[in-house]
């Protein structure tokens, strides 16, 4: 009897109760039955291949098994030495000896103290050299140029772990081989991970003196995204630049690197709602026409969205030109502002006074466009860039302001990269000190006017000669004061320096 015709058949009491109720105990029976008979056969099939297994089972781990099982001493063997080579071994290999006397004593009147072997880059390869110190009467040291402290790594072979590391982004292990390839140089990443630790303790007073340039700079440029730990801030001027990893993104960190009551110059970012409250504002147009961009392809048979679009774009294309016309004076550039701003009213001021509700799709990303347009174009966050004068690095190099924020996007999409990849520090200690490298590495591109290897090791080699930094030149030529507190501290706890 099949399911349908018993079903008719209860419905037409056809079928006593009683039949039902031995039908079910049957039915009962029947599947414990099969229940039994399907533990029975699992029991005699083998272990699924895929099954995840408690124990290791690679070679090592089966030979401790059959040494427990034959309860026989196993015999453990020798490990070879890892240890440090000694200074004497170092000193026989050295391909030279360079002597090195305290400044301003005749050597005459010096004596020998010790030997130490240092690593240098020359002619492209590593040379180990072996310096001769030598002391004064009252006890003045020779001091090795190009060293910090008692290190055995020349400056230059630092700073190159510290760009391949944080700039190029290639993890020690990379960076290693690649020093072993091109300059035959053998590593350790553990000796790698201490010198960048080094450094960046060398350089945590450089990096307080960018966040003090970068609170007086004419224009600075801002952007933020997610990062492994919190975020990372990109803050870009005319003299610092200072990228801040593994922060939080908001009004707290904001107002440590750039306090929006004390800063007087222009503040060039998209309109997240943290950058707010800056006196002087420029939002990036870059946003607003991807918006606008972004319509004319989801609905491409749309002429109001076209039109909208190609009017936008000749608005900014118009003030870029404002901007870069010499023969304009400030009062004509700023005739130029009202006469684009009075487009830009023109464009949206329909669909803006229409005041329609919210809606869905692109009809509802329009209006929310055009309300945006107009509330940057009433608190005078769209032309900023047409009036401001153009800034001057230390470099020489001048260039205008610019209406958006490209670039401070182009300097984090490395570490968006990183993010995605998992290349990215794991603790705050290593956001610290990457922090402080990445600080100090991108700010001498504005102070060099070729950024090589060679130009950034000869500039830090005269700080270190000079006692100060180009920063710290600079701070002290614009006549600005140092902070009371280390501003990284702030921002940054002082903790021991980990792995990044």
């Amino acid at each position: 009897m099949g399911d349908e015709q018993l079903k008719q058949d209860v419905r037409q009491g056809k079928v006593s109760p009683e039949h039902l109720v031995d039908l079910i105990v049957s039915l009962q029976a029947e599947l414990l039955a099969a229940r039994q008979r399907i533990r029975e056969l699992e029991q005699h099939l083998p272990t699924p291949p895929t099954a995840k297994l408690d124990q290791p089972f690679s070679m090592r781990a089966e030979e401790q098994r059959q040494h427990a099982r034959s309860n026989k001493p196993q015999k453990r063997k020798k490990p070879k030495r890892h240890g440090r080579v000694t200074t004497a071994d170092k000193i026989a290999r050295a391909e030279r000896t360079e002597k090195v006397f305290p400044a301003g004593i005749p050597p005459a009147d010096c004596r020998r103290s010790h030997v130490r072997p240092v690593w240098r880059f020359e002619s492209g390869r590593a040379v180990l050299v072996a310096y001769e110190i030598y002391r004064g009467p009252k006890n003045q040291y020779g001091q090795i140029p190009g060293v910090f402290g008692r290190s055995e790594f020349a400056v230059e072979i630092v700073v190159a772990i510290a760009f391949l590391v944080h700039g190029v982004g290639l993890s020690f292990d990379k960076v290693c081989q690649v020093l072993t390839f091109f300059q035959q140089l053998r590593l350790p990443k553990s000796q790698a991970d201490a010198l960048l630790r080094q450094l960046s303790r060398h350089w945590e007073k450089e990096f307080d003196t960018l966040c003090t340039l970068l609170a007086h700079a004419a224009v600075v440029h801002a952007d933020e995204t997610r990062w492994s730990l919190n975020s990372v801030w990109a803050f870009l001027s005319e003299q610092a630049r200072v990228l801040l990893f593994g922060v939080h993104k908001d009004a707290g960190t904001l107002k440590t690197i750039l306090d929006p009551e004390t800063f007087e110059g222009v503040l060039v970012s998209d309109d997240a709602a943290v950058y707010a409250t800056f006196t002087i504002a420029q939002k990036c147009w870059a946003h607003l026409l991807r918006k606008a961009i972004k319509l004319t392809l989801q609905e491409p048979d749309h002429e109001g969205y076209r039109t909208f679009t190609d009017r936008l774009l000749e608005i900014y294309r118009a003030a870029c030109r404002a901007r870069d016309d010499g023969r304009l004076s400030d009062a004509g550039r700023t005739a130029r502002v009202e006469g684009l701003e009075q487009r830009v009213y023109d464009l949206c001021s329909a669909q803006w006074l229409a005041d329609e509700p919210p809606g869905d799709g692109c009809r509802n990303d329009y209006r929310l466009l055009v309300n945006e347009l107009m509330r940057l174009m009433l608190a005078k966050e769209l032309f900023p860039f047409v009036t401001a004068p153009a800034v001057t690095q230390p470099n020489g190099a001048t260039a205008p302001v610019a209406g958006t924020n490209n670039e401070a996007e182009r300097t984090l999409r490395g570490s968006a990269d990183a993010r995605k990849t998992g290349r990215t520090s794991k603790t705050p200690a290593g956001a610290r000190r990457r922090t402080i490298l990445m600080s100090v590495l991108e700010s001498l591109r504005l102070y060099l006017t070729e950024w090589t290897l060679a130009s950034v090791i000869a500039e830090v080699t005269r700080w270190m000669e000079a006692g100060r930094s180009c920063f710290e030149d600079l701070l002290i030529k614009l006549k600005i004061p140092r902070p009371e507190d280390s501003i990284l501290d702030r921002i940054f706890p002082k903790v021991e320096m980990a792995t990044s």
